[in-house]
C-alpha cells in the first residue's frame, strides 16, 4: 500500500521535516568518512532543501530504541516543531525482543500518530523493509499484526503509507550491511527515493522497489566464512543486548535535535 500522486496535482511544496525512529532513521549503516551515519532521511532531506530554499530539518531518531522511548522521548518533541512533513518508523526493536507484548506496541503506535498527525501537513508512515533469510521469517508474524496497525492507522489520519517490506530489491542481501540488521547506502537510497515518491515528488528512479539483476553466488567457503564473522561480531552481541536490556543507543544524544536550516 502506497499513496501514489495525481499526474495532474501541482508539485508538492515541504518547507520542514522531521523524521523520528530508530537505527533504521538514524541511518545505520550509511557510514560517511568521518565516521557519522547519513541514511535515507538525511537524502531525503538534502532533495527538498534542494527545492525548497529555506528547508528545515531535524532527525530525532537514535538507533535502538523502542517505540514506548519513541513516544515518550520523540513524539512530543515533534509535535511541537509544527513541521510540514513528519516521518515515524518503529517497533521493529520490539518485535525482536524475546518477550514482546504485540498489543501493548500497537496501542503505542496508535497513540504516537494520533499526536502527530494533526500536528503536521503530512505524516509518513512505513511498513519497514526486511532482508532475506532465517531472521526475518522468525519475526514475520509479528511484524505482519505491527503492519497491519500501520494499515489501519495510516486510512484513518490521512498518512502516507510507504510499503518498503513489499519492495523485493530490498529484501536483497546486496542492500544490507554485513551485520544484516542494517541497510547499506544503497539500500537507504532506495528507501529516500520511495518516500520522495510517496509524498509525491517527480521520480528519480522509477525502478527502485525492482529486483536487482541476479549475480553468481559466493564459493560455499567464503559464505561460510561470513558466516561464521557474521555471529561472532554482531549476532552474538545483539543477542547479548537483548539478554541483558542493553541498547545500542544507550546514552546517545539526536544527530539533529532541533528543527534547523538544512545544511
Amino acid at each position: 500500500m502506497q499513496t501514489q500522486k495525481n499526474p495532474a496535482d501541482p508539485a508538492p511544496t515541504h518547507s520542514s521535516l522531521v523524521a523520528l525512529g530508530d537505527s533504521f532513521t538514524e541511518g545505520m549503516s550509511d557510514l560517511m568518512p568521518d565516521g557519522t551515519y547519513r541514511g535515507w532521511a538525511d537524502l531525503l532531506a538534502a532533495r527538498m532543501a534542494a527545492r525548497t530554499p529555506g528547508f528545515r530539518y531535524a532527525n530525532l531518531a537514535i538507533r535502538g530504541k523502542l517505540i514506548g522511548q519513541i513516544l515518550d522521548e520523540q513524539v512530543g518533541l515533534a509535535a511541537e516543531m509544527g513541521a510540514d512533513v513528519i516521518t515515524l518508523v518503529g517497533g521493529l526493536n520490539d518485535a525482536m525482543r524475546p518477550n514482546c507484548d504485540l498489543k501493548r506496541v500497537t496501542g503505542m503506535l496508535e497513540e504516537a500518530v494520533e499526536r502527530l498527525a494533526p500536528a503536521c501537513k503530512q505524516l509518513v508512515l512505513m511498513r519497514s523493509p526486511g532482508r532475506q533469510g532465517p531472521v526475518m521469517e522468525r519475526f514475520r508474524p509479528r511484524m505482519e499484526v505491527i503492519f497491519e496497525t500501520l494499515d489501519s492507522l495510516a486510512s484513518r489520519h490521512g498518512a502516507v503509507l510507504i510499503d518498503l517490506y513489499g519492495a523485493p530489491s530490498l529484501g536483497d542481501p546486496r542492500v544490507w550491511d554485513v551485520d544484516r540488521i542494517h541497510l547499506n547506502a544503497e539500500g537507504h537510497r532506495r528507501v529516500a527515493e520511495a518516500v520522495w515518491q510517496g509524498l509525491g515528488y517527480d521520480p528519480e528512479d522509477h525502478d527502485w522497489h525492482v529486483p536487482m539483476a541476479p549475480t553468481p553466488p559466493d564459493p560455499w567457503l567464503r559464505r561460510r566464512v561470513a558466516d561464521a564473522r557474521f555471529a561472532r561480531v554482531h549476532l552474538l552481541p545483539w543477542i547479548a543486548r537483548r539478554l541483558t536490556g542493553r541498547s545500542s543507543g544507550d546514552g546517545l544524544l539526536p544527530k539533529r535535535a532541533d528543527l534547523l536550516p538544512y545544511e
